[in-house]
């Protein structure tokens, strides 16, 4: 048992908390179908209700949207750790105060029927709410939340808000159950204030009760923008408004900085930080973070149209789980195809995520590019040119390593990154294209009793690497290629004793007997029916294939999972789960952790396989197999 009130009492309804909404939509409901809503009732105010609902949603929403694109806010962040899952589970229901508040509203209007007649505006109104204010919400709120900081207090409710490591917009609802009912109080007085003594109005309740939830984001968005130009301008605007800096440094020192939004009461009661100004002035500037060099980048690039939307900065709390199409997504389609088609023509690769591991700094960064935009031979110089410019920025800055993804590092596009490493000989900044332990993951999901797989993508580097490897260990591979001369090529780079288990093949009725197909082409499911029942699909191909076959099996895209000591990761990896990352992620990571100082280009060395699976294995990074042959992270 907690103390009391400390917990929601709608705390185990998960989703089905939504169904509070219930009564009020209903009200709106009955009255609509049976008599004509009028300003004067009650189904009025609950409309009005409703709405400023889905606007403070909508708010907090946005200000979270904008605190997480990094491309925009990196070097005004003021707390430089990333949010990680831990901190997103623990502000899932960030929302329901609004549910507390709107529930509690609506009982208010019920018991007082004067505040369901309040005009649209009233001057009077908004000056009597601002003395309100000023005079007893700062104040009230001032001394009730250094009371929160008493140990008792503190340990019980307060805490939780504190458990944030880092401040977010979200943070802002993140609070126990007595918290937020004082909190509606300190709302509550200048509203309900004006309007008893007749100055209330429509638009004093939307104005009043929006800008509170803009300030309270605002100090917890953990960028500072507010310019410091405009104190030294008007001095005396640091005592009435506070800053994001301002209440990042109360969460940090939780002995200073108490105010509500006025840090004119911290003045008053001896507790405002010293530090608040001169931090302000760094951070705003834009001077305080910039410094920060990654040791490792990721150059990332956007799948598909939907999957564009599995990002940060549009729903931290999808993006903190494995992609997956979303209805909610859908009718957002077209504004996100305009989007992407913008960004073709004027973004630049940008900043989309970090994490720190063994305290040094991993960055993703994105192409501006979606997937189908590489396989279209005019877009291949201008996707070159992102890639090559943020190699070279990469470069610039000093990064030790740079891992390419899947398209990024196509053969047919720039050989693996060979171009850029030929282009450029003297770069300190490491490319890798990864595939060396995309391959070992892939050859790890193959049992070791397997004497016969079939290979499509067979020449590609990938396919070529994985076929040597097999046929070392007398594993038949069954090449799927009609390029004879390719086929034959790869086949000289066996030892002479191997070189029979590789055998070509140009249809996929050559494989109707052999269970473990290994996909490097995507295939159609007239193609997948060739195969047997009880086939296991392993693929390295980008998009996956369709899981068309419910008697067979359909591995991931090989994948590993981060170290356990993994830092301020909050989003995951497209379809990955929660710490996982693609296998040519996770190659850029163990090439950086080893300090190796060559480049992973062009042709992938079958001999270094072992070698990087090891090194992998030493620094913590663990397989993820979907085989149902192998043993499952």
């Amino acid at each position: 048992m907690g103390a009391p009130l400390s917990s929601w009492p709608w705390e185990n309804f998960g989703i089905f908390k939504y169904v509070l909404y219930g009564p009020i939509v209903g009200k709106v409901l009955y009255e609509i179908l049976n008599e004509e809503p009028s300003y004067s009732n009650l189904s009025w105010w609950c409309i009005h209700l409703l709405v400023l609902c889905g606007l403070r949603t909508l708010l907090h929403v946005f200000w979270s949207s904008y605190s997480n694109m990094l491309f925009l806010t990196r070097n005004r962040r003021i707390l430089q750790q990333g949010v990680d899952f831990k901190q997103i589970d623990k502000e899932w229901d960030w929302d329901n105060f609004l549910i507390l508040q709107t529930l509690v509203a609506t009982l208010v209007s019920y018991i007082f029927p004067f505040l369901q007649h309040l005009p649209l505006w009233n001057v009077k109104g908004i000056i009597v709410a601002m003395i309100l204010h000023v005079g007893v919400s700062e104040p009230l709120y001032y001394w009730v939340h250094k009371k929160f900081h008493g140990d008792y207090l503190f340990k019980n409710y307060h805490s939780l808000h504190h458990s944030s490591p880092v401040p977010t917009p979200l943070t802002a609802g993140n609070a126990t159950f007595l918290e937020h009912l004082i909190l509606m109080a300190v709302i509550g007085i200048p509203i309900f204030g004006a309007s008893m003594m007749g100055y209330g109005s429509g638009s004093l309740v939307y104005g009043y009760v929006l800008i509170f939830d803009f300030l309270r984001c605002l100090g917890h968005c953990n960028v500072e923008i507010i310019p410091h130009k405009l104190f030294k301008a008007f001095p005396f605007l640091r005592y009435v408004i506070h800053t994001p800096t301002y209440h990042n440094l109360h969460h940090t020192e939780k002995d200073t900085n108490f105010c509500l939004f006025m840090p004119l009461f911290d003045a008053l009661g001896n507790t405002l930080n010293k530090n608040s100004w001169t931090l302000h002035e760094t951070l705003s500037s834009g001077s305080g973070n910039g410094a920060t060099v990654p040791r490792f980048v990721f150059l990332a690039h956007m799948v598909d149209i939907s999957s564009c939307m599995h990002v940060p900065f549009v729903l931290r709390s999808a993006s903190s789980f494995a992609y997956t199409t979303r209805l909610f997504f859908i009718p957002c389609l077209p504004v996100t195809f305009l989007v992407v088609m913008a960004m073709w023509l004027w973004s630049k690769t940008f900043l989309l995520s970090f994490y720190y591991l063994r305290g040094r700094l991993h960055q993703t960064w994105v192409v501006p590019r979606c997937g189908f935009q590489y396989f279209l031979p005019f877009a291949t110089d201008g996707i070159n040119k992102q890639i090559e410019q943020a190699i070279l920025r990469a470069d610039k800055m000093g990064v030790k390593v740079i891992s390419l993804a899947a398209l990024n590092k196509n053969e047919s596009l720039n050989g693996g990154g060979k171009l850029f490493v030929d282009k450029h000989p003297n770069l300190k900044v490491r490319v890798v294209h990864g595939n060396t332990l995309t391959a070992a993951v892939i050859l790890n999901e193959i049992p070791q009793d397997v004497e016969e797989v079939f290979l499509t993508g067979a020449t590609s580097k990938l396919g070529r690497a994985i076929a040597l490897y097999l046929c070392q260990k007398k594993v038949r591979v069954l090449m799927l290629t009609i390029s004879t001369d390719r086929f034959q090529k790869i086949q000289k780079e066996a030892p002479l004793e191997y070189q029979s288990y590789l055998v070509q093949v140009t249809k996929y009725q050559a494989a109707q007997n052999c269970k473990a197909w290994i996909v490097g082409k995507w295939i159609t499911p007239r193609e997948q029916s060739w195969a047997p029942s009880g086939t296991h699909f392993h693929q390295f191909v980008v998009p996956p294939i369709l899981s068309f076959r419910r008697d067979c099996t359909y591995g991931d895209l090989a994948a590993m999972r981060l170290p356990e000591d993994v830092e301020g990761l909050g989003c995951c990896e497209y379809t990955m789960d929660r710490g996982v990352v693609h296998a040519c992620h996770a190659g850029g990571v163990v090439h950086s952790l080893e300090g190796w100082t060559h480049h992973e280009v062009g042709a992938l060395d079958v001999n270094r396989i072992d070698l990087v699976w090891e090194a992998a294995l030493k620094h913590g990074l663990r397989p993820v197999s979907s085989s149902p042959h192998t043993k499952t992270d």
